[in-house]
Formats: structure tokens, sequence, C-alpha cells
């Protein structure tokens, strides 16, 4: 199966399975009015919520040094990873301990497990938007921040879809190994991010909506 089939089948089996929820997702959604949830957004204005999706090994560990070099304002932060990844979880709780910082760990299905085959892709990450999209819907983030792998697909995906009702954004940072090319990941939410941050001038210059920051992880 050819990427660019694969990477279209993906985005939009995530899209319709997401959009099917939706209508159950709006009732936890809208359980307060949108007066209250400006009144208490106002009242913490010095506060932004993150959503942090954390890959695995080196991924998980190129963005926990993002977010540990965030301002404190940056809180509650919600890190989100694979229901199979406990040294990601671990690396968390050994991040956070002591900081002080409001946080929580979740978990949903990995949406591609190393060398699985692109059409069982499709249904893996179709099951975990199932999980992602309702979570996303209840924890409200104002900022969804990730760097790969697909883990963070679902989320993006459904974070991008929440556009509609509230104010977030999305933000995908390529990790440093990515040099002349953008991962999967990267490709799928090119134009779907609200930026995509790269940390190699050449890889700017070959996808010229990147934003690029030198290396910032």
């Amino acid at each position: 199966m050819e990427p660019v089939i694969v990477i279209v089948g993906v985005v939009a089996a995530s899209f319709i399975a997401i959009a099917g929820i939706v209508a159950i997702c709006l009732l936890v959604l809208f359980d307060k009015s949108e007066d209250a949830l400006n009144m208490k957004r106002r009242k913490e204005h010095d506060k932004v919520s993150l959503l942090a999706v954390l890959g695995s090994g080196g991924h998980t560990t190129e963005l926990l040094r993002l977010v540990d070099r965030l301002g404190d304002h940056y809180q509650p932060r919600f890190y989100v990873l694979a229901n199979t990844d406990a040294m990601s979880r671990a690396k968390v709780e050994q991040t956070e301990r002591d900081t002080g910082h409001e946080y929580a760990v979740h978990e949903i299905p990995r949406s591609r497990e190393v060398d699985q085959s692109w059409f069982t892709t499709v249904l893996s990450t179709l099951y975990a938007s199932l999980y992602a999209f309702p979570l996303v819907v209840k924890l409200r983030p104002e900022i969804i921040l990730c760097n790969g792998p697909g883990t963070c697909i679902p989320i993006c995906v459904a974070g991008i879809l929440m556009k509609i009702f509230y104010s977030t954004k999305v933000i995908y940072v390529e990790s440093i190994c990515r040099v002349e090319t953008l991962s999967l990941s990267g490709k799928i939410l090119y134009r779907l991010a609200d930026s995509v941050i790269v940390q190699w001038p050449q890889l700017q210059k070959k996808y010229p909506k990147t934003v690029y920051m030198g290396r910032i992880g």
C-alpha cells in the first residue's frame, strides 16, 4: 500500500470515527454554560492548560525536556501516552516530582506498534480515536503539544475538530533526528496543525509552512 494512500486513509478514517461520536461527547462538553466557562477562564487568565502527547523512548525524552523549559503558568499539565508505555509514565513521574505543578497522566491505546502493517494501523488508529476524542473533550486543553510518533494523531485530530467549540492550539514539534524529511506524523499534521516546528533549517526550506526555531529540546 502506497504511503500517500495510507496517510489519507488514516486521517479520513479518524475523522469519520470521531465525527460519529461528536453528538454524545457534546453532552459532556456543554455540561456547563458558555458564560460559566468563560468566567472560569477569566479567573485563571494566568494559566494555560497543556496537553502533552508522549511517544516513547527518545520522543518522550525530547518532549519532556521541552515541557520542562516552559513556564510554570503552563498548567494543569495533562500527559497522554500509550497504555503499553510504562517507561514514559515513569519518566513523567520523575520529571514532575516535587515541582508543585498540577498534572495528570492519561492512557489511550497505541495507534501503531513497531513493524505493524499499514492496513492494521488504520484499524488501530480508529480504535485509539474512540478513546482520544472523549479525553480531549473532557480535558479541554488550550494547547496540545506533541512530537510523534503515531500516538499523537488521534489526539491532534480530536483537538483540531474541537476548534469548532472552543479555542485550542495544536503544536507539533518534529524530532531533532529528522534532518531531511518530516516523519509520517509530521506529514499528516503539516497542513492540519496550527504550528509545525522543525529543528533544522534545510527541513524548513523543504516544507515552507513549518517554523524553524533551532534546537529546542
